[in-house]
């Protein structure tokens, strides 16, 4: 198959021939011999790249999740780095003053609370703004595109984790979604999505033929991709998700768990394409730092039957109710729930601790996230 890059370097780089481009990427942004855009870009004679754009974590990849961006000079390629996640995470008129086009090459993830489709919503907001081009050069949805789960984000509950109504797991690529943010959700711009050749729906990431590049310091494999449109739930609450570990987003625990419970617990679920196995862990960073925590790690048996957002929610509420007198969700620093804005709602919430059941909410997300494939049908390009 061919990426995205790969065909806009073979033919399409042509057609904007003379015109000054900007490029919003970053250490994902490589071709399938893992040569980076960024040196593809400087190093060839007839494309004028004059500018970088950095989302989250950096250019280079090395600032971890929350942490802020500075503006900086590239110091491989001498060119200009103007921050996306610092002190604006919208493009400002002087960061587009020098370039005619924009280019966008970064590797999704597949879920809805990765920033970098966010970062290219703005981009496309201010492209429209400022009379820019831009260009995606499409990358394949690591988890596939057949499978949409989960419920839609609502007005009150946006946020930069969940900015737009999308499902947890949104099974487009990146391309897909700039044409679903420009006709669906009105982030207009004069746009263009080079597609890539040979990739097809059923296609996971490690039948790309492609190497995985973590896209973020906790996307370390697949495993993680594929259960963090679940797992990553648990950022708003007080158990750890993993960070911090070799295995985030696969590893669950806290102090207050007995990992043994837990274990048999949740598998006496018969959750399909999961199993859980009894493990400790003590985290180098972020939740319980250098504290040990009990609890399971999640192992995929089967990609195609998991449902990894069903799959969390009943882990977080055998988690609460298992719990009661320990467990709860996080308060965010604007003084909402960092679950709720995770959740996309605050019903969630409600029902777990309210000793409510969950499965009306199961039922209303296999609702929501069936219209909104009904929505993108459209736009698919492949």
């Amino acid at each position: 198959m061919k990426l995205g890059l790969d065909v806009f370097l073979e033919t399409e780089y042509k057609r904007f021939h003379g015109q000054k481009i900007g490029l919003l990427t970053n250490m994902t942004g490589v071709n399938h011999a893992l040569k980076p855009s960024i040196d593809l870009f400087a190093n060839h004679p007839e494309i004028n790249i004059v500018a970088l754009y950095a989302p989250e974590h950096g250019i280079r990849g090395d600032a971890k999740e929350g942490e802020s961006v500075q503006s900086s000079v590239d110091p491989y390629s001498g060119l200009p780095v103007h921050s996306l996640y610092g002190d604006s995470k919208k493009p400002t008129k002087e960061m587009l003053r020098d370039v005619d086009v924009v280019v966008f090459d970064l590797q999704d993830i597949g879920s809805r609370y990765y920033t970098f489709i966010y970062t290219m919503a703005y981009m496309m907001e201010a492209c429209n703004e400022h009379g820019k081009e831009f260009i995606v050069l499409d990358r394949p949805n690591p988890i596939g595109g057949l499978k949409m789960e989960g419920n839609l984000v609502e007005d009150e509950c946006r946020s930069f984790v969940g900015l737009l109504p999308i499902p947890n797991r949104h099974g487009l690529t990146v391309g897909e979604l700039a044409v679903v943010f420009k006709n669906e959700f009105g982030y207009s711009c004069s746009l263009t999505v080079i597609p890539m050749e040979d990739w097809s729906r059923e296609m996971y990431f490690d039948e790309t033929g492609l190497f995985w590049v973590p896209p973020s310091p906790n996307a370390p494999s697949l495993d993680m991709a594929m259960l963090y449109p679940g797992t990553c739930l648990l950022e708003g609450t007080n158990v750890s998700e993993g960070r911090g570990t070799t295995k985030p987003f696969e590893m669950i625990g806290a102090p207050f768990i007995d990992g043994y419970t837990l274990t048999n617990a949740f598998n006496k679920l018969h959750l399909p394409g999961v199993v859980a196995r009894p493990t400790s862990f003590k985290p180098t960073y972020q939740k319980y730092k250098n504290e040990v925590c009990s609890g399971i790690q999640l192992h995929v048996t089967d990609r195609h039957t998991l449902h990894a957002v069903e799959m969390a929610i009943k882990l977080i509420d055998l988690i609460a109710k298992t719990y009661p007198d320990h467990f709860s969700f996080l308060e965010h620093s604007s003084g909402r729930f960092m679950f709720d804005l995770l959740a996309g709602t605050k019903s969630l919430k409600e029902n777990v601790t309210g000793g409510k059941k969950i499965s009306p909410f199961l039922k209303q997300c296999q609702i929501e996230s069936a219209a909104f494939k009904r929505k993108v049908e459209p736009y698919l390009l492949y």
